[in-house]
């Protein structure tokens, strides 16, 4: 089945599934102090749903513009679409609760957006992350929480973009 795939839908699931790896997530969470007042249960929510925004930003920042981008993006995106469609049935059945995992990605994405369009100079986006980061967990003074999320976003940014570059997509 996978020699059916094309080169672009390959790119993507292997994107995505970078996107949904957890092992970075588990890194990151175990690098909060126990005692600390931030609820644990949001801050790796809140890491799963940034990974996947930075792995979606990097494509729209480091591939080239042209009908490649245009293409993986869309699929990148109609990926994330449907993988979160299927968690919100799960956890319907689960929980017998609506949630809408797609739309809490697409607000997370604007907001951070909305931060870096408003504070365009700073030297880099992962100072902006970092904060509104901490600020989305809920606690915008932790500095374990800022340091997670800036990690977070440099790190995936950092492996996407080596990706891509790696690929030479054109």
């Amino acid at each position: 089945m996978d020699e059916d795939k094309s080169e672009i839908e390959k790119t993507c699931e292997e994107l995505f599934q970078f996107a949904i790896d957890r092992g970075e997530i588990a890194s990151l969470m175990s690098g909060l102090p126990e005692g600390s007042d931030v609820f644990r249960a949001t801050v790796e929510h809140e890491l799963q749903m940034l990974k996947i925004i930075s792995v979606g930003w990097s494509l729209s920042y480091y591939m080239p513009d042209g009908p490649l981008k245009t293409e993986l993006t869309t699929l990148f995106w109609q990926t994330v679409h449907d993988f979160s469609r299927d968690l919100d049935r799960t956890t319907k059945l689960l929980i017998d609760q609506d949630v809408d995992f797609f739309d809490s990605i697409r607000n997370r994405f604007d907001g951070y957006l909305g931060e870096l369009q408003k504070k365009t100079d700073a030297p880099e986006p992962a100072v902006i992350i970092g904060p509104e980061f901490a600020r989305v967990c809920g606690d915008a003074g932790n500095v374990h929480v800022v340091m997670a999320g800036s990690r977070m976003f440099i790190g995936t940014v950092g492996e996407a973009r080596t990706y891509l570059e790696r690929l030479r997509l054109r």
